[in-house]
């Protein structure tokens, strides 16, 4: 939760900077956003080649139809609920941000960073996608160690890279779009958007929640609510450390607490932790359409469009790091090819996500108890 409080600080200070401070610090925050934003989009396809290659590498072999069945259950829950989340989120966002868009397309005062140095990655991130797809189904057909040690110790170095350098400074980066943002006047209509977006993204997580456990109470014969009440431990750790992975003890036990069978939630538990992102994936959804409505130049995306970008979320997410943000790094990419996002709404859209990460981790984690009844029960 510490992290959080550094974004708000982050905010903050950008805002001030903006509005207070001289011409030359802004420039300094604004050279830094860019370097950094650089080191960002450079390291975003590593981060899909690797972490997919070892989360598909390492999923559970001679398995049979218990894998099968949770990875189905799972992938849908993600998809499905982003699909709402696209519907409810083209309804409600655009009625709250008219305003913001309406001001963001006053031109207000442009300063210039002192230093602007390209880094191109080394692939794009679709060709990322493809590699990891290859590599972690020949990994995990062959058995080949070398390689799958090659996946496991070059996620080793990317999570190194966020957990010390990435996710620690992201506080300064999101202050100099802040600061931008406080010189060109669109600040306070952006800071009403994000309220209105927490509330609703918030709102949906619970909805979600309740829709999984009605259909796995049907299933087991049992009372969703008293189900929910059950894995409410495991929806506040997670609350609290914004970590699947680190909320897996608790949420076995809550599993097991609702009748699922140990060796099934000794199973389906940490292998939801990295494959059921529908919490996220609502957050990922309505941040991005709040995003594409305050910017200028990005179009509010029609289903078509909007499907392809959720059934990708669903398999980009795959064994995210299990640090705070990881889903959302993990998405960068898919904003930028599939979306049209720039920079200035890349550094908006993780400002938004980092913002509610806790609560989209909690409703992950709580809804893997669902799941677990389900794959029981079936």
């Amino acid at each position: 939760m510490s992290l959080v409080l550094k974004l708000i600080a982050g905010i903050v200070l950008g805002i001030l900077a903006g509005l207070y401070a001289p011409v030359w610090l802004v420039q300094l925050l604004l050279t830094f956003k860019g370097l950094f934003g650089e080191l960002l989009f450079f390291t975003i396809p590593l981060l899909i080649l690797f972490f997919i290659t070892s989360g598909i590498a390492a999923l559970p072999r001679n398995s049979g139809k218990l894998l099968g069945r949770t990875l189905t259950i799972a992938y849908l829950s993600t998809v499905v609920a982003g699909t709402v989340a696209f519907f409810v989120a083209s309804l409600v966002v655009p009625m709250f941000t008219t305003a913001a868009q309406h001001t963001a397309s006053v031109t207000g005062t442009i300063i210039e960073p002192f230093l602007r140095m390209d880094i191109p990655p080394v692939f794009g991130v679709m060709t990322a996608l493809a590699l990891a797809f290859i590599f972690g189904l020949g990994i995990a057909s062959t058995q080949a160690e070398q390689l799958k040690k090659i996946s496991d110790q070059g996620r080793d170095i990317i999570q190194l890279l966020l957990e010390k350098v990435i996710i620690p400074l992201l506080p300064l980066y999101i202050a100099g779009e802040f600061a931008q943002m406080a010189v060109a006047g669109t600040v306070f209509t952006t800071l009403k958007t994000f309220g209105i977006v927490l509330l609703l993204a918030v709102v949906m997580h619970w909805l979600w929640i309740i829709t999984l456990y009605t259909i796995a109470g049907i299933k087991a014969g049992r009372s969703p609510f008293t189900l929910i009440k059950n894995m409410l431990p495991a929806y506040f750790t997670a609350l609290g450390t914004m970590s699947s992975a680190a909320t897996i003890p608790v949420a076995l036990q809550a599993t097991k607490k609702n009748g699922v069978k140990p060796d099934v939630a000794n199973f389906t538990v940490p292998l939801c932790a990295t494959i059921h992102l529908s919490g996220s994936t609502i957050t990922i959804v309505t941040c991005a359409m709040a995003v594409i409505t305050m910017q200028n130049g990005l179009e509010m995306p029609s289903f078509a469009t909007m499907l392809p970008f959720i059934f990708m979320l669903g398999v980009v997410m795959l064994a995210a790091p299990g640090v705070p943000g990881g889903a959302v790094m993990s998405a960068v990419g898919l904003l930028g090819s599939m979306l049209g996002f720039g920079e200035a709404a890349v550094t908006l859209m993780i400002a938004l996500y980092m913002a509610q990460d806790s609560f989209g981790t909690a409703c992950n984690v709580t809804g893997d108890g669902a799941i677990a009844v389900l794959v029981d029960k079936s």
